[in-house]
């Protein structure tokens, strides 16, 4: 349930709502907009309907929410979410770019691709410390060490940092390290890991899981807002379908359904949702082209020699390369990059 308060609304009038709503054992979630702010609540809606809303004083309607996902849906929030994260601004006209190899292997590779990416353009730096592998006998990345290196190596390059995160019980030491933490595909229905990030005041990419819907997807996010946590981007980087000749098939189609359904930012990530490093300028392209907020791709110096995901690894002139591009293709939609 969206209540739209009205734009002369008093703190005194503002505030009776609130202790209404939590009398009734409901959560209130308010939304300020330039013109006017909504309260979303949270909980038993049956509740709700037995309580005549309209008739309080500073309120102006009463709109029911028909999809399952309050909190992240256009109706909660008409505009754009805008997430600031040292003054990069996510959500807004400009494109965001973030970039690194899929593993922290050594100071010197992440230094040497972090130099590389900043000067294409790269405002964030990624690298994984806890990677999960399908493989348990594949490298399991380099932990509090490998965070270590990446803090230093961005902090060094003037970028911000994105890492996963994989256990509920790392999110003190991700958080020490990280400006955005990472909810993999295998976790986006990790409720407890969820929950675990929604009382995080750090911004969250959740990534799309490989067999999920858009509605699961929505809903997942869902928890991470029900929280508290409302710094929140969605992660488009494929979907398992019958074809087989890309690691996972890009859902273009996600990126417009989901900027309809909801105000959070969209992100994108084609090295994953090709696996080959020769499609995922195209996939990029596409991406930016369908109106995405970002990318997310995995860039190595040597992906010959990379401990995992080197075959879908942009070398950092490819990288730059491709960046050229997509500027241009921003600027034909009135946006930048």
């Amino acid at each position: 349930m969206i209540i739209v308060l009205k734009p002369e609304i008093s703190k005194q009038e503002f505030d009776h709502i609130i202790e209404k709503i939590k009398s009734w054992g409901l959560t209130p979630m308010v939304s300020k907009g330039v013109e006017r702010s909504i309260i979303g609540v949270i909980g038993e809606e049956d509740i709700l309907r037995s309580q005549p809303l309209e008739v309080f004083p500073g309120v102006e309607k009463v709109i029911p929410v028909l999809a399952p996902y309050k909190l992240v849906s256009r109706e909660f929030k008409p505009e754009n979410t805008v997430i600031d994260i040292k003054g990069i601004c996510i959500g807004g006209k400009k494109i965001i770019n973030m970039a690194g190899p899929c593993s922290i292997e050594s100071y010197e590779q992440l230094k040497d691709i972090a130099e590389s990416i900043k000067k294409s353009g790269a405002q964030i730096l990624r690298g994984g410390a806890f990677k999960p592998r399908t493989s348990p006998y594949s490298f399991q990345g380099l932990g509090e060490d490998g965070l270590k290196i990446l803090k230093g190596v961005a902090d060094e390059s003037g970028m911000a940092v994105i890492t996963e995160i994989m256990d509920p019980r790392d999110l003190a030491l991700i958080e020490k390290y990280s400006d955005i933490i990472q909810i993999g595909a295998r976790n986006m229905q990790n409720f407890s890991l969820l929950k675990e990030v929604s009382q995080s005041k750090k911004p969250v990419l959740l990534k799309r899981g490989i067999s999920a819907t858009i509605k699961e997807f929505l809903m997942a996010a869902e928890y991470i807002l029900a929280g508290g946590n409302f710094q929140v981007m969605l992660c488009e980087r494929g979907i398992r379908t019958f074809e087989d000749e890309t690691r996972f098939t890009l859902d273009v189609n996600a990126i417009s359904v989901i900027k309809q359904k909801s105000h959070l930012p969209v992100i994108v990530d084609p090295s994953h949702g090709t696996g080959r490093w020769n499609l995922v300028p195209q996939a990029a392209a596409a991406a930016v082209a369908a109106g995405c907020d970002g990318l997310i791709v995995e860039v190595h110096n040597n992906p010959e020699d990379a401990l995992s995901d080197g075959e879908q690894s942009l070398m950092p002139d490819k990288y730059a390369e491709m960046i050229k591009t997509i500027r241009s293709i921003a600027k034909a939609i009135g946006r930048e990059a």
